[in-house]
């Protein structure tokens, strides 16, 4: 009987305080930061990530001494993104009634039966949500083939939409993505 080879896709927020300059006494996002670090552990050692600038930044802290993968035998792939920054009136974009839509839209996007979805998100209406979705194209390659999802995180703290998920995509690796931001 043939393995099927079997991808593992992540998917992190780029928050800021998730960096260790931001750390203080109290953790305000400890439940995130030990949703990422389940998130790594299960990615592995050879991981490719995917997002921009910051979102690159965040993932590295995350990924701490891990191997960041320049395209290996078999890297698991660590996307950044996340959803709007308007859901509150405390939030960075202040509140935006159409916030919560937009982030259910996403949310049944990521974890729907097809990536396709992810193609139809609103980019202007993201970037006023100042969501980042710059790596979600991306994204929506990988998730080609049949595959598994599990959310291991879903809040908006301080009025900031984050999803820790992880997918297992069986079936040949997918070609790897460009790589967006430095």
């Amino acid at each position: 009987m043939e393995r099927t080879a079997v991808t593992r896709i992540g998917l992190i927020p780029g928050c800021l305080a998730l960096l260790p300059q931001y750390a203080s006494l109290e953790d305000p996002v400890g439940e995130l930061r030990a949703a990422c670090a389940a998130l790594v552990g299960w990615l592995g050692e050879d991981v490719q990530v995917v997002g921009s600038g910051q979102g690159r930044r965040v993932a590295q802290a995350v990924l701490g001494a891990r191997t960041v993968a320049e395209g290996g035998a078999e890297p698991s792939y660590l996307v950044v993104a996340n959803g709007s920054a308007c859901r509150s009136e405390r939030a960075p974009g202040h509140l935006d009634e159409r916030a919560r839509a937009f982030d259910d839209a996403l949310r049944d996007a990521l974890v729907g039966p097809t990536p396709d979805a992810l193609h139809d998100l609103d980019q202007p209406l993201a970037a006023e949500l100042l969501a980042d979705l710059t790596a979600v194209p991306e994204l929506a390659g990988l998730l080609a083939g049949a595959r598994t999802v599990t959310v291991d995180y879903d809040d908006a703290p301080y009025g900031v939409q984050y999803w820790v998920a992880r997918w297992s995509v069986d079936g040949a690796r997918p070609a790897a993505p460009v790589s967006v931001g430095a």
